[in-house]
């Protein structure tokens, strides 16, 4: 027997929700790890009027020697309870009517979609029990509170809400287990590994948000909105800590009482660095929540959907994913054969259709090689560049440094079009930083610099017929003495 500490996990669900599944992950997880485990059910009642609770006890440290196993419990003690795991929002609250979790000691991980009970449907008024009042509880009832829609989660990837709240599990931190535990865990029960993973990464993704929320800490309340909105797009992009690089580059432009730098330069960065590449694109056109979308929008019903993806890939979008250096050498070549426009590869996709699905939603799986791929190498040496600019022109004048910052506006679009605003971007850059070094050596007041930022700007902005125009303005400035 031994004295290490244990920790407890109830899950109170419902029939049909995946209960046993869940059970049986988290088990088999706290063993791939070398921790000592045991899960138990409790069976209840079907139809909403009571609930199979799933039960989980582990020891806190990894077994060294056969006599060092703990005794467990077969059910958990009221106000002893470290996890409640609910698939469903209401078994909170009978949960916390039976006194099982504590503010001192319990972490709440719950889904806030609602399976209405037998006594809020058979009221004759609206008896649904108000939503407000579950939340103000498990607030009131919890250490920490990590409530999200893990149904709609689900759908929106393809998968079930079990392997979405596993994944929240595993971001939480709450217990001692690795991520690829779980994961590994998901394999080893080979019951839809493929959705069930994708699942498990979309709720890791949503349980990062509050060790986010720490990172934050020192950002003024007046950009909090917009780094939050940033962060969950940075997450759902690539991972957490990619949200994490986003922070540690904002994080030099939100020092001092002006907040205008600091917010112009949180949502353009935020934008770029979720820039569309092919994993992007084939995430977007994969999800559930377009098809949902796309049916509603056209009233199809539940008649057959048809969904054909017009795509037409140039050469750097389809090396682009690749690693940078596997494929710098051709893009050098490719550059120098088609410095005019490369060539594309125009197909036609069904994606409702099994094989057109697997051939977009296949490149999803590139998304692990995305920081290490040449399109990654382009843009963030490019949003380096853009950042040390916005830097260098801080130190002469906020406003100028404002407008610089704006200059992030030009990069978009894909193909052609993308390197024809990237070259513009750069072109701004020059001009600007020419300009404002004049500006520095005669004393004045960055009125030229900051004026020519903005107009190039927005002459680009206009549209392809002003480009002409930019480009003159530009070389104007570089061509000044």
């Amino acid at each position: 027997m031994t004295d290490a500490p244990l920790l407890s996990l109830l899950v109170p669900a419902v029939g049909g929700q995946g209960g046993g599944v869940l059970l049986d992950w988290i088990v088999d997880a706290a063993l791939i790890d070398g921790y000592p485990v045991h899960g138990t059910s409790i069976p209840g009642v079907a139809q909403r009027t009571g609930s199979t609770t799933y039960y989980v006890e582990l020891s806190g440290e990894r077994n060294q020697s056969v006599d060092g196993t703990p005794i467990f419990s077969l059910y958990p003690v009221p106000g002893a309870l470290d996890v409640l795991l609910a698939p469903e929002f209401l078994e909170v609250g009978r949960s916390i009517e039976l006194g099982f979790p504590s503010p001192g000691r319990t972490t709440i991980i719950a889904s806030t979609h609602r399976l209405y009970s037998i006594h809020e449907k058979i009221v004759t008024g609206r008896g649904i029990y108000p939503i407000e009042k579950l939340q103000a509880a498990a607030r009131a009832f919890s250490k920490r509170l990590i409530a999200f829609d893990a149904l709609a989660l689900a759908r929106e990837h393809g998968t079930e809400a079990n392997a979405v709240l596993l994944g929240a599990l595993a971001g939480s931190g709450v217990l001692p287990l690795s991520a690829e535990a779980f994961r590994e865990a998901i394999r080893t029960k080979a019951v839809q590994v493929e959705a069930n993973l994708r699942g498990f990464e979309a709720g890791l993704a949503v349980a990062a948000g509050p060790d986010i929320e720490r990172i934050m800490v020192g950002f003024p309340d007046g950009l909090r909105s917009i780094v939050r909105e940033a962060i969950g797009r940075l997450v759902d992009y690539q991972d957490r800590a990619y949200a994490e690089r986003y922070l540690e580059r904002l994080r030099p432009f939100v020092q001092g009482a002006d907040l205008e730098l600091g917010r112009i330069v949180a949502r353009h960065l935020a934008v770029w660095m979720t820039y569309e590449d092919a994993v992007r694109v084939a995430q977007l056109k994969t999800r559930a929540s377009r098809f949902e979308r796309i049916r509603r929008d056209k009233d199809v019903g539940a008649g057959e959907l048809v969904v054909t993806d017009f795509l037409k890939p140039d050469l750097d979008e389809i090396y682009g994913v690749l690693p940078y250096r596997l494929v710098a050498p051709f893009a050098r070549w490719a550059e120098r054969r088609w410095p005019n426009g490369r060539p594309t590869i125009a197909q036609h996709v069904k994606t409702t259709t099994v094989s057109g699905f697997l051939r977009v939603w296949m490149l999803t799986w590139l998304r692990p090689l995305r920081p290490i791929s040449y399109r990654a190498h382009q843009e963030h040496a490019r949003i380096d560049r853009w950042l040390s600019a916005v830097t260098r022109c801080a130190t002469w004048d906020n406003g100028l440094a404002c407008e610089v910052a704006r200059a992030a506006q030009l990069m978009k679009g894909y193909g052609d079009v993308r390197r024809r605003m990237a070259g513009h971007f750069d072109r701004l850059l020059e001009a600007v930083l020419r300009a404002a070094e004049r500006d520095a050596v005669t004393g004045g007041k960055f009125e030229t610099s900051r004026s020519l930022a903005a107009r190039y700007r927005t002459l680009v902005l206009q549209g392809p017929e002003s480009e002409a125009a930019a480009a003159a303005l530009a070389t104007g400035a570089l061509t000044r003495s």
